[in-house]
C-alpha cells in the first residue's frame, strides 16, 4: 500500500481551519482495492503544517477500507456469517425497507380467488389441528374449499415454502397474538412448516396463556398468545369482569424478546349482551358502565400502540397487524351452511368500522406497523367455515342438519388461513 500527497489550489483559510476542512473534504481516488493500489490525497499549500494530522487520517482511512474488504471476503467464504436483518446497523434499515416496500406497494387486499388443484399444502391429519377445524374428519362431504388461492391484481403471492420460511426464521421467535381466529392462523402456520421437520426435531410447549411450536434444528419458535382484547381483562369485586382500557403489561410481558409479532383484535370488541366478555370498562380510576364499543376499541388499540412505540425497535422487531376476519352468520343473511363456492362479487363494498378504527390508530404510530388487510378478500369465502362440521358428524347430527349450531366465524383447515400465512411469508 502506498500513500502519496499532491497540492491543490489554495482556499484562503487558516492552516488550522484548512486541516479541519480536509478532514471532511479530502479528495480520494483509489484503484483496485484487492491489490491495494496507490491512494492519492490532494493537499493545499498548508500541507506542511497539516501533514502529521493528514498522515494519521490516511492511515485510519486505509485500515477502515482493509477491514471492510476482509468482512466482505469472509461473508463470501461463509454466507451464514452474514448478519441477518435483525443485526443491521441503522443505515442498513433503508435497504431492508426497500425490499419490504416492493411487497407493500402491491395491494394484497385487492384481487380474486382462483381455483388451484395443487392445493392444499397439507391435509386435515396434521396433528396440531383442533378438532373444531378439521372439517374433512368431521364429515364435510365437499373439499373444493381447500383449493382456492388468492390472486392479487398487481402481483402474485409465492406458494408457501416451508424450508424457505424456516430459513428466514432461523434463531428467531415469531408470535401470533389475539383471539381464536389467530389461533386458527397459528395452527395453519404450524401445519405448513411441520411436515419438513423430522419427528424428533419438533415439540410444543405451554406457558400460561401461550403455546409454542419449536423447530429445534432451526432454533425457531412459532408461538401463540391468547389475548383477544390485547389490553387486560380482569376479575374485580363481586366477581365482576373489568376491561382495563389503559393497562396492557400483563399481556405485553410475553411479547418482550420476540422478533416478529403478528396481532389481531376486533371480534371480542363487537360482542354485546350475553356474549360480551366484560361487565364494565375501567380507565384510570374511572369505572364506565356504558361506552360506544368502537370508542372503547380505539382506546384499547391506542394503549397497545403506545406500548409498541415505547418498547420495540424497528431494527430488531417486525410488527404486523392482521385485520378482522368477517363472519358469515350475521343479519346480512350470509349463512355458511352448505355453501360450496366463494362469492363472486359484492353488490356494494362495506368497510367494517373496526378496520377504520385500526387504520386511524396505525397512522398515528411512530413504529412502522404493517397492516395485513385480509377483510375484503376473506369476505368472499362464505364456503370456508366449519359450519356444522365442527365436531364428529354422527348420523344423528347429519339428520339434525340446519337445526345445529353453525360456526360461521372460524375457518376449516386446510383453508383460508393458509393464504394469510402465504402473505405473511412473502412479507417477511
Amino acid at each position: 500500500m502506498k500513500v502519496t500527497y499532491f497540492h491543490g489550489p489554495h482556499h484562503r483559510k487558516s492552516c488550522l481551519d484548512e486541516a479541519l476542512f480536509f478532514q471532511h473534504k479530502a479528495h480520494v481516488n483509489y484503484k483496485s482495492l484487492p491489490s491495494f493500489g496507490t491512494i492519492h490525497i490532494m493537499l493545499s499549500p498548508c500541507a506542511s503544517m497539516a501533514k502529521p494530522m493528514l498522515y494519521l487520517l490516511s492511515l485510519l482511512f486505509f485500515y477502515s477500507i482493509l477491514l471492510s474488504f476482509f468482512r466482505c471476503t469472509l461473508s463470501l467464504i461463509n454466507p451464514e456469517d452474514e448478519p441477518s436483518w435483525i443485526d443491521m446497523e441503522s443505515e442498513e434499515i433503508n435497504m431492508v425497507q426497500t425490499r419490504r416496500d416492493s411487497w407493500e406497494k402491491c395491494d394484497f387486499s385487492v384481487g380474486k380467488w382462483v381455483f388451484d388443484q395443487s392445493y392444499p399444502l397439507y391435509d386435515s391429519n396434521c396433528p396440531y389441528l383442533s378438532t373444531a377445524v378439521t372439517c374433512q374428519k368431521n364429515g364435510r362431504p365437499d373439499s373444493d374449499y381447500e383449493k382456492w388461492k388468492w390472486k392479487p391484481n398487481d402481483c402474485s403471492i409465492p406458494r408457501f415454502d416451508a424450508l424457505g420460511f424456516l430459513g428466514k426464521m432461523r434463531r428467531k421467535r415469531i408470535m401470533l397474538v389475539g383471539d381464536s381466529i389467530m389461533r386458527n392462523q397459528w395452527e395453519s402456520l404450524v401445519c405448513l412448516v411441520q411436515r419438513v421437520i423430522p419427528t424428533d426435531g419438533k415439540r410444543v410447549t405451554y406457558n400460561g396463556p401461550s403455546m409454542a411450536f419449536h423447530a429445534m434444528g432451526f432454533e425457531t419458535s412459532i408461538e401463540f398468545l391468547w389475548a383477544p382484547m390485547l389490553v387486560e381483562l380482569k376479575k374485580g369485586p363481586d366477581n365482576k369482569r373489568i376491561l382495563h382500557l389503559d393497562l396492557i403489561e400483563e399481556n405485553a410481558m410475553y411479547w418482550k424478546g420476540v422478533d416478529i409479532l403478528v396481532f389481531d383484535s376486533a371480534h371480542w370488541w363487537t360482542h354485546s349482551g350475553q356474549t360480551r366478555s366484560w361487565d364494565y370498562y375501567k380507565e384510570g380510576n374511572s369505572i364506565i358502565t356504558n361506552m360506544n364499543p368502537m370508542v372503547a376499541y380505539q382506546k384499547g388499540l391506542s394503549t397497545w400502540a403506545r406500548w409498541v412505540d415505547l418498547n420495540l425497535d424497528p431494527r430488531r422487531n417486525r410488527v404486523i397487524f392482521r385485520s378482522m376476519s368477517p363472519r358469515h352468520n350475521r343479519q346480512n343473511g350470509w349463512k355458511c351452511y352448505k355453501q360450496r363456492q366463494p362469492l363472486q362479487y359484492f353488490s356494494h363494498l362495506h368497510v367494517p368500522e373496526p378496520l377504520v378504527v385500526l387504520q386511524g390508530v396505525l397512522k398515528r404510530m411512530r413504529f412502522p406497523v404493517y397492516l395485513q388487510d385480509i377483510t375484503t378478500m376473506t369476505a368472499f369465502r362464505r364456503d370456508g367455515h366449519p359450519s356444522v362440521y365442527n365436531k364428529g358428524m354422527s348420523e344423528e347430527r347429519q339428520r339434525a342438519g340446519t337445526a345445529l349450531s353453525s360456526d360461521c366465524s372460524h375457518w376449516c383447515l386446510p383453508g383460508v388461513p393458509d393464504i394469510w400465512n402465504e402473505m405473511l411469508s412473502a412479507l417477511l
